[in-house]
Order: structure tokens, then sequence, then C-alpha cells
């Protein structure tokens, strides 16, 4: 008798490493798997990755795991990706560029003029995604200006799963999800946007097909059933970017429940039934599948910014992050009327500009490193508090909040996350993120579940956070001027970031 086909692989294409996992149908995790790669920046605001070494780990970590729990168990895999990914393919669909990721910043000047423009805020809100260096139609904006023999070679555009389902699948598409945050699509009617197209400077044709979340690809070529000890006729799920993809891993999936993560970076995105962005463009809104859609907005400076504190400011490898942190609960909140804009690596949510530069404000003499590592933390927490309240400016109901992430372990970063929110947060243990979300896309998509519904049934949260009512009032007293002064010190970083090039860091 053969085995039951009751097990979906989850491969989540990450920006430093690709994971696999193996999930059975009741969410349980089988078999695990993970190879890195390098983000390489050959150039000052270039952030780049090599195609073929994330090809081969995702051959690589696929067969190990198809290897642990056997290849006559798997029903399917099912694709997770990191967003706003760009490279130029040739006639032969070969690339011509490394991988353009979203950390890449060189399209700064293209996408500060398109932003200040009068169709910016309207493109904003007509393809979900937020005018900024990390778009993939800022970053064709960037190749049409500064590159136009790449431009001229270019067959296609695609991004890098695109170009990994084409060498696995031989199907050259663009699911909706990945799609929505190009800023090429139309989310309304999720058909490219013929503006957004003319501002490329590029055609339809030069994109792949746009396709459902839960297109299923029916056969793998044979390279990819070598590389990956599966059968050649192993399903493939299309699935989805990994921001949407890690709210079904944490089970937020119905309408009105928004999970926040908090690792290097961050984001908090709420689900919604149908696509939408507030009136002043702070939020991004992309798609889970046809019915269910995120909205909500990314940071680029979480735990990282602890991080430089420790290193930089508190002591480097003598002192622990549980340490410091320990030390800074005892600091009243508000940290004595200190403030951080936590803008190290610039900012992306609700702003949108890669302008911003970090910043303690109210500094005295009276601080101490302890106040300098509690500013941190509540500057990371008031940040994402500026995107949840951008979220209920576009009239979105909130109704709970799921918040994972490394950081997340240790009580300050907890209570101060709840108390910036002015809202209670559920902790999640052992959840698996974007893996777990496109194992559970690649179930609904094979009928192995009735729908992505079943990953709030299979993650049910283990520890609620209440804010303390006095902390809270303070961060509501001091979220206006944390706010304030994004725009009040924008023309001092403008005008730094005219002199950057003759103020070098090191010689």
């Amino acid at each position: 008798m053969s085995a039951a086909k009751d097990v979906v692989i989850g491969v989540d294409m990450g920006t430093t490493a690709t994971k696999a996992v193996a999930f059975g149908v009741d969410g349980a995790m089988l078999a695990s798997a993970s190879q890195g790669y390098p983000l390489e920046e050959p150039h000052p605001g270039h952030a780049v990755q090599d195609p073929d070494l994330i090809l081969g780990a995702v051959y690589q970590t696929v067969r190990e795991v198809v290897a642990e729990v056997g290849a006559d168990r798997v029903a399917g895999l099912s694709f997770s990706s990191a967003m706003h990914s760009l490279m130029a393919l040739d006639a032969q669909l070969d690339p011509l560029t490394p991988v353009v990721t979203w950390a890449d910043t060189r399209a700064a000047v293209q996408a500060e003029r398109l932003r200040a423009s009068a169709s910016g805020l309207a493109l904003h809100r007509r393809t979900g995604t937020p005018i900024h260096p990390m778009s993939p139609l800022v970053k064709l904006m960037w190749f049409r200006e500064q590159e136009p023999r790449i431009r001229q070679q270019a067959a296609i555009w695609a991004g890098v799963k695109d170009w990994v389902l084409l060498r696995m699948c031989g199907a050259l598409v663009m699911d909706h999800s990945l799609a929505s945050c190009s800023g090429l699509m139309d989310i309304h009617r999720l058909r490219w946007d013929d503006e957004a197209l003319s501002l490329a400077g590029i055609r339809a044709e030069q994109l792949p097909e746009l396709v459902p979340t839960t297109t299923v690809l029916d056969a793998l070529t044979e390279e990819a059933a070598s590389a990956t000890g599966l059968p050649l006729a192993t399903p493939v799920v299309v699935g989805a970017g990994d921001g949407p993809l890690a709210n079904v891993g944490v089970g937020a999936v119905q309408p009105g429940v928004a999970a926040c993560s908090i690792g290097t970076s961050g984001a908090l995105r709420v689900a919604v039934d149908r696509p939408a962005v507030d009136p002043r463009g702070g939020v991004f809104c992309y798609a889970i599948t046809e019915d269910r859609w995120v909205i909500g907005g990314a940071i680029n400076n979480g735990g990282v910014t602890l991080d430089w504190v420790r290193s930089e400011i508190a002591g480097g490898h003598d002192v622990s992050t549980v340490e410091l942190l320990d030390a800074a609960s005892t600091v009243p909140a508000g940290s004595g009327g200190l403030l951080m804009l936590p803008y190290l690596l610039s900012e992306r949510a609700p702003h949108w500009s890669s302008i911003s530069r970090g910043s303690y404000i109210g500094l005295t003499r009276a601080h101490r490193t302890e106040h300098l590592v509690r500013a941190a933390v509540e500057g990371v927490a008031m940040q994402l508090a500026l995107v949840l309240q951008s979220m209920r400016a576009a009239d979105l109901e909130v109704s709970e909040i799921r918040a994972t992430g490394g950081v997340m372990k240790h009580p300050l970063w907890q209570q101060t996350l709840a108390d910036a929110f002015g809202a209670p947060i559920g902790l999640l243990e052992g959840q698996e993120g974007s893996s777990y979300g496109a194992a559970i896309l690649g179930m609904a998509a094979l009928g192995l579940i009735e729908s992505i519904d079943v990953a709030a049934q299979q993650l049910p949260v283990d520890t609620v956070v209440r804010p303390h009512p006095g902390d809270a009032a303070v961060y509501a007293s001091l979220l206006p001027i944390f706010d304030e002064l994004y725009d009040a010190l924008l023309p001092t970083h403008t005008r730094l970031r005219r002199l950057a090039p003759s103020l070098p860091i090191s010689f």
C-alpha cells in the first residue's frame, strides 16, 4: 500500500536564507532545512543577490526535507518569497542582472521625485505599493535612466520567485501577492497598471503572466525533479509574498486580526477582505488570496536598533542584550523625556522615505545607559504605533494583535509594545512564520484543507500581555511629538544627505 500524500513543503525564500519546512495537514512540523546566501553590496545603495545561489538553496533545502519525510508522502510544494525583488532576463530567459532586493536604495532620487509628483499618491492608492526605493516600479525607473543598455537588452522583468518557478516548472508567472507589491499592478482590477508601465518604460508583455496565489503548476522540470528527489508530477503551488504569508503563519487571517513581528526589522499587518489604502498613503496593501489581503506597514529598524545600542554605546560584547533590557526595565516609561528616532537604516512605514536618519532627542547629562536602551525599545514600538495609527486612518478595524519575533521573548519588548499600542497583544510559541503560511496556502490550493482559515485554529494564542494604563497614557502623549519630529528634521536630513559624499564615515 502506498503512503498517503499528506505532507506539503513550504519553501520560504528569504533575504539571507531559504528555509524549507515539511508540514502535515494537522500543522505538525515534520522536517526542516535552511541554507544561507550573501546579500552583496557592491556599490553604495546597492543590495543584490546571485539568483543561482538562491535556486541552489531551494534545491538543497527541499532535497534534505524530502529525504527525511519521504518523497511518496509529499502532496506538493508551496512558495513564499521576499518581496519587491527585480531582475532582468534576456531573450533566452537567462539573468541579465543579479536580483535587486527590497533593501536596494539606489533608486532613492527617482522615489522622492515620484512621491512629490501629482500622480505619486494616486499610484500608491491604485497599486497598493508605497513610492519607495524598494518598489520594483521605482527600480525600473532607475534602470530606464541609468542603465539604458540593460533596459534595451531585457526581454522580461521578473521577481526572483518568478525565475525560480520558471526553472522548476517551466512557467513564467507572477502571483497577485508579489504583483501587488511591485507598484505595477492595479490591485482593484488585478491587471498591470498603464501609468505604472509608462513610468517604468516597459510593456505588459515584458512581465510574467498574472495568476492567483493558489495557482497549481502540475509538473516539475527534469532538472528540478532530479535536484529535489521528487517525482516529475509533483504539484507546485505558486504561493505569495513572505509578508502576507507571515500573517497566515501566525493565524492572523480573519479580518481585523493583525500580525506584528519584530526581528531585525519589523512589520504590522491586518487581514482584510478587500483592498484599500489610507488617504495619506501611510500603509501598503498586498494580496494573500483573491478575497484576503493584508494592509499595514514594514519598518526597517526593529531589533537591529538595540543591537547597535549594545555594540556601540552600552559595552559591546561585555554585556548581554538580556542584561541591558533588564536594566532598562528599571527606568520609567518615557525614558525621562528622551526620545530615539530609530532610523539607523532610514525608514519605511508610514512615511516611506529613504532620507530619514536616526537621532536621540532630549538627551541630558542626567540620562544613563539604561535610558538610552529603553528609548531605543520605545522608539521601535512607537514607530509601529504610527503604522497602527495609519491603518486605523484607512478605516480598518483592528480587533486583535498577534505578536511574534525574536525580540519578543523579553518582557520589556512585550510590555512596551502593548503600552505603545494601547491594546493587548497575544504571543504565540513555536510558529514557523512564512514557511508555515506557504504550506497552509498550498494545502488549501491542493484541497487538503478547507481554507487558510484553518491556520487560526491550529495556532492559538498562548499568552496575552495587556497594557498598563499609566504607561499607555505616557506613550499616547509622546506619540504626536515622536511623529512631528520626522517632518521637523526632514529638511536637516535632506541637507545632510546632499553633503554626504563630502562627509565620509571613515578614511
